[in-house]
């Protein structure tokens, strides 16, 4: 009886590697489809919407890659880490630990205006390490679950920042639940005049260049690779595997606090709850997409940018709901695990002996 089996690879085509995330988003939109078929909208109309109005005029394109900056920052903390599988599920935590430092030295009187920027951005990304150092030691020395810990320390993290910000961080001047404002002379710099475009997004670009450095021409960056492909191969070399759980998570924990530094310094100005719609999480799918390459981190972060970016003008447009954009991130994740499967097998046919 003739039937189908799958057979381990011994080697993976590079051609496979580039097509899988593009084939994974290409099947998403088809089975995303069926919600815009059902919202009574047509498809066609609906995509060219989402897509289009992204890119469509100066202001638009500008904004897109300002909403793919926090992207990028959660993107490659993500791949960072689970190149050598430690599961940081817990980016958004981190960066939002990122965001209340930066918050906090922002607004600090007795720093000098011209060391306020500089020193957000290290004291984010030091927030971030601190809080992504937690798990990687209960992993490290204890043998904790890294997924559980990282996971639920989002919400630790979460609901204290919320306290503070309903209790003694609470902007006195507006009586909202949010942080002062920091100092004018902590804002980033504009990179393009009347635009949001700000100092982000160049440290974006910069950090996805330096992690593809390190981790192709640097000695931590081959442990972090050996790691994640074999412990024990790797224990047995000698390479000492709890430091670089340390280290790997110390790395990604400072990249999501760049993304919360950015949001503050570049974009609201203080910390507030709405601050991150949940850009730690959307990392996991972009990092994922990307296939753990820091450089694939950019385009797919981008890709993620145009679709959240898109989807209101698409509502409008169209009717249907901007929730689509959630679906679509939700279905790419899916796609592309169902997808890497094919670069460890491959699918043949079985034949039967008189065949």
């Amino acid at each position: 009886m003739n039937g189908v089996r799958l057979e381990l690879r011994t080697q993976t085509p590079w051609w496979l590697n580039l097509v899988l995330p593009l084939a994974a988003i290409g099947l998403t939109l088809v089975l995303c489809s069926g919600l815009i078929v059902l919202a009574g909208a047509n498809v066609f109309t609906a995509y060219t919407k989402l897509f289009l109005s992204s890119l469509s005029t100066p202001f638009n394109l500008v904004e897109t890659v300002v909403k793919a900056t926090p992207l990028v920052f959660t993107g490659l903390a993500v791949t960072v880490a689970f190149r050598a599988k430690f599961w940081n599920i817990g980016a958004e935590g981190q960066l939002l630990a990122g965001a209340m430092a930066a918050a906090f030295i922002g607004a600090c009187e007795a720093l000098p205006a011209w060391s306020l920027v500089p020193l957000m951005v290290l004291g984010g990304a030091l927030a971030g390490s601190i809080w992504a150092l937690i798990p990687a030691v209960l992993k490290a020395r204890y043998k904790v679950d890294d997924v559980v810990t990282t996971l639920l320390l989002n919400f630790v993290l979460y609901y204290g920042m919320m306290a503070l910000l309903d209790g003694p961080w609470k902007d006195p001047l507006s009586g909202y639940p949010d942080s002062p404002d920091i100092r004018a002379a902590a804002e980033f710099p504009i990179l393009l005049r009347a635009t949001r475009l700000h100092l982000g997004a160049l440290l974006a670009a910069a950090a996805a260049a330096a992690v593809w450095l390190m981790m192709r021409h640097t000695t931590l960056g081959f442990e972090i690779s050996a790691v994640g492909e074999n412990l024990k191969a790797s224990r047995y070399a000698g390479i000492n595997i709890g430091a670089v759980i340390l280290l790997t998570a110390t790395t990604s924990g400072a990249l999501a606090g760049l993304a919360g530094v950015g949001e503050v310094g570049g974009i609201h100005f203080q910390v507030m709850a709405g601050l991150s719609p949940g850009y730690g999480y959307t990392g996991i799918v972009i990092a994922m997409l990307a296939r753990l390459n820091p450089i694939g981190v950019v385009p797919a972060a981008i890709f993620f940018a145009v679709v959240i970016t898109g989807a209101e003008a698409m509502s409008r447009a169209t009717g249907v709901p901007v929730f689509l954009a959630d679906v679509i991130q939700g279905m790419s994740l899916i796609t592309m695990l169902a997808a890497l499967m094919l670069t460890q097998y491959r699918i043949r046919a079985n034949r039967t002996e008189h065949e």
